[in-house]
């Protein structure tokens, strides 16, 4: 779990120090920069697959810096892990330009015990370095620190067009973990089905409250190709029915996604989603609120939404607010606080609150 993060000079960020906690729901308008912090665990993961150097050419280091390059020169990232046993683990960054408009580690740093306000007590740092040391140093730190980076995880359900990978079929063997584009999702629910039969029970239950014309999914592999298997299912009034996922619906297809990720026995330690409500009806985005409850003993939860159906399933403490400063220049962000909120919490909720402006930057107005 990441217990602290700390970004500078990154997209629409200029300095943010967070907190973070089990669930952290990231609420605000179009345009205030949640995508921006999503994207930020992006680049840590092209970080540690050493593909810093693609991901800045494919996205270009006028984009990633604050502002440009002609405004800020360095990009620096600070994670803090819970390791257990109150020990911690730490991964700290500084991405400097090159002359040919990329950018490389002026510094990377891995820590062991370290505190927040210390960027150079308790870590090992190398310089000047193109692509991360992380993957391929196998110290003592950096083995703890590889388990933590590897398993943060962002996954975008969004696309569910004929052509998109949530609907075709994809190779049976493809099961070792679900991917972040939901490409292996008949693999991976096949797996669950075969190991796990209680858990793929509930899964299956799970849609069935939101889609109740599906009688039971189809998993098996391909009779004319044995390594290819498809998302299938039962029509409820017909029993000899035998669709495919091309006959569902985009919500259906999106909730199906997202019930396999979250209610999966073992999740990534960290699970990113952006947006998780789209083309979900508002008794389904309740069942995604408990799904996300449930997967939080197990997994850290980042969700950047704007349903305020979904906030309202969660106490002030889960959700942080952003804004776009005018004064700052930048994108704010702000736990929300029980206490401040109590007296508006006796007659609304969390949602009817941000729905109606109360909630600005995590700052209520004062109800007189």
């Amino acid at each position: 779990m990441i217990d602290y993060l700390e970004i500078k000079g990154y997209k629409s960020i200029k300095n943010l120090e967070l907190e973070m906690k089990p669930i952290n729901i990231l609420i605000g308008s179009n345009g205030v920069g949640k995508s921006n912090f999503v994207s930020f665990f992006k680049l840590i993961n092209a970080i540690f697959n050493e593909r810093l150097q693609k991901y800045v050419l494919e996205e270009k280091a006028d984009n990633l810096l604050y502002y440009g390059r002609k405004t800020t020169e360095y990009l620096f990232g600070k994670l803090i892990f819970n390791s257990g046993n109150g020990n911690n683990n730490a991964y700290c960054f500084n991405l400097a330009q090159t002359k040919e408009g990329s950018l490389y580690f002026e510094a990377e740093s891995s820590g062991y015990n370290v505190l927040r306000e210390n960027r150079t007590s308790g870590y090992y740092t190398l310089h000047n370095l193109l692509e991360s040391n992380i993957p391929k140093n196998f110290s003592y730190r950096n083995n703890y620190l590889r388990e933590h980076l590897k398993n943060i995880q962002v996954f975008h359900f969004h696309d569910t067009s004929s052509t998109s990978f949530l609907r075709r079929e994809c190779d049976i063997n493809d099961n070792l973990y679900l991917k972040q584009d939901g490409r292996n999702l008949p693999a991976f629910l096949y797996l669950l089905k075969v190991n796990h039969p209680k858990i793929f029970g509930r899964i299956e239950k799970t849609i069935q409250s939101i889609a109740p014309y599906i009688d039971k999914f189809i998993l098996e592999p391909n009779r004319l190709n044995e390594n290819e298997i498809a998302l299938r299912w039962i029509d409820k009034g017909d029993s000899e029915s035998n669709f495919s996922a091309y006959q569902l619906s985009d919500g259906t297809l999106r909730f199906i996604a997202l019930a396999t990720l979250l209610l999966q026995p073992n999740p990534p330690s960290v699970v990113i989603i952006d947006e998780p409500e789209l083309g979900l009806h508002p008794f389904a985005i309740n069942i995604l609120s408990g799904m996300i409850q449930v997967a939080s003993s197990k997994a850290q939860i980042i969700v950047a939404t704007q349903s305020p159906g979904l906030i309202s399933n969660f106490k002030p403490e889960d959700i942080i607010a952003i804004d776009r400063s005018i004064e700052e220049n930048q994108t704010i962000f702000k736990r929300l606080n029980s206490e401040d909120l109590k007296v508006w919490l006796q007659e609304f909720t969390l949602g009817d609150l941000w729905e109606r402006n109360i909630i600005n930057s995590g700052q209520p107005f004062i109800k007189r």
